[in-house]
C-alpha cells in the first residue's frame, strides 16, 4: 500500500480546491441557515454534531491520541479556528460582504510572515508578488463599490483574518508528534463548546424553526460536507502543501462562492469580476510555476516555508487509512 507520502504533491493541491469548491456552496447554504439560528449558536451546534460524527468514525485514530498533550494541542487549534469563523460572522453584521471577503482574504499575506516569525523561514520576493495579486484579485470579485474605510465590522474582519492565518500556521507546528485526524476532531469538540457557551451567553436560543427540513438540509449540508469532509480534506492536504501555497489555493473559496452566486442567484459576470478572477489566477499559476530565489540556494533547498508534511503526518499513515477516514463522504 503506497504511503501518503508517495501521493504526487499535485492531489493533495486538487484537495485542497474541492474544499474550496465545497465552501464556496456553502456560502450559500449558510445565508439561509444564519437567518435561523445566531452565529455563535450555529458554529456551536454544527461543530458539537461534526465532532460527534467524526469521533465514532476516527476512533481508531481518537482513542490512542486521548493524551494530555494531544487534547491541549487541539484545543488550541479549536479555538484559534473558533475565532477564526465567530469575528468573521460578527465582521460581516457590521460592514458589507464584499469588504468581509476582501479582508478575510488578507490572511493569505500574513500566513508568509506568520511562519517566518514562529518557524524562521523568510518568504520570498515570489511569495510576496503572487500575494498581492491574489489580495488584488479578492478586491476585484468582492468588493461592490464604495470606499474602503476601517470602521468596527472591518476591524473584526481583519481580526479574523489574522486568526485564520495563525489557525493555518498552527496545524503546521503544533501537529509535528500527532495524528493529524484526531487533532481535527478534538478542534471540532473545542469549536462546538466554545459556540455553544458563547451563544447561551450572548444570544438567544434557537427557536422552533431550527428544526424546519429546509433548515435541517442546511445543517446536514454544513456537518457532512463543509465540516466533515472539507475540513479533515483540509487539514490532511496541509500536510503536504507548503502554508504559503496553501493560503493562495485556499483563497479559492471566495471566488468558487461568486462561480455559484452567478450560477444559483443569475449575478451578473461583470468584466471586473473576470478581471478578478485572472489576477487570482495568475497569483496560483505565480506561485506554482516561478519560484524566486536568492542565487546562493540550491534548487532542492526551494521552500515557501518547511515541508508541512513532514511536520503533520507520521511515516505510518497509509493511503489505505486516509480513504477510510474519508468514507463520510459515501
Amino acid at each position: 500500500m503506497a504511503r501518503l507520502r508517495d501521493i504526487p504533491p499535485a492531489v493533495y493541491k486538487l484537495l485542497i480546491v474541492l474544499a474550496t469548491v465545497i465552501w464556496g456552496l456553502s456560502f450559500v447554504v449558510m445565508k439561509d441557515a444564519v437567518d435561523v439560528m445566531q452565529p455563535a449558536w450555529l458554529i456551536g451546534v454544527r461543530f458539537l454534531i461534526t465532532a460527534g460524527i467524526l469521533t465514532v468514525v476516527l476512533w481508531r485514530h481518537v482513542r490512542p491520541a486521548l493524551t494530555r498533550p494531544q487534547l491541549a494541542r487541539g484545543a488550541v487549534l479549536g479555538v484559534l479556528l473558533f475565532l477564526a469563523y465567530w469575528t468573521q460572522t460578527v465582521g460581516l453584521a457590521f460592514t458589507t460582504p464584499g469588504k468581509n471577503a476582501f479582508l478575510t482574504a488578507t490572511y493569505c499575506v500574513m500566513v508568509p510572515f506568520m511562519f517566518w516569525a514562529v518557524a524562521g523561514k523568510r518568504p520570498t520576493v515570489f511569495n510576496l508578488v503572487a500575494a498581492v495579486l491574489c489580495v488584488a484579485g479578492m478586491g476585484l470579485v468582492s468588493l461592490s463599490g464604495g470606499a474602503l474605510t476601517l470602521e468596527f465590522g472591518d476591524a473584526m474582519t481583519l481580526v479574523c483574518a489574522v486568526f485564520f492565518g495563525a489557525h493555518i500556521v498552527a496545524v503546521a507546528r503544533l501537529s509535528q508528534d500527532g495524528d493529524v485526524l484526531a487533532l481535527t476532531v478534538f478542534q471540532f469538540w473545542v469549536m462546538g463548546l466554545c459556540g455553544v457557551v458563547l451563544g447561551a451567553l450572548t444570544e438567544a436560543p434557537p427557536d422552533a424553526a431550527a428544526v424546519s427540513p429546509e433548515f435541517l438540509f442546511n445543517m446536514a449540508y454544513l456537518i457532512v460536507l463543509a465540516s466533515c469532509v472539507a475540513l479533515v480534506i483540509q487539514n490532511v492536504a496541509l500536510a503536504h502543501v507548503p502554508p504559503a501555497q496553501a493560503s493562495l489555493l485556499l483563497s479559492l473559496e471566495a471566488v468558487f462562492g461568486v462561480v455559484f452566486s452567478v450560477l444559483l442567484y443569475g449575478e451578473t459576470l461583470t468584466m471586473r469580476l473576470v478581471a478578478g478572477f485572472a489576477l487570482i489566477f495568475g497569483a496560483i499559476v505565480l506561485s506554482e510555476v516561478f519560484p524566486l530565489r536568492p542565487r546562493s540556494q540550491r534548487p532542492e533547498d526551494i521552500v515557501a516555508a518547511p515541508p508541512v508534511g513532514d511536520l503533520l503526518m507520521g511515516d505510518n499513515m497509509a493511503a489505505g487509512e486516509l480513504e477510510e477516514a474519508l468514507e463520510i463522504r459515501s
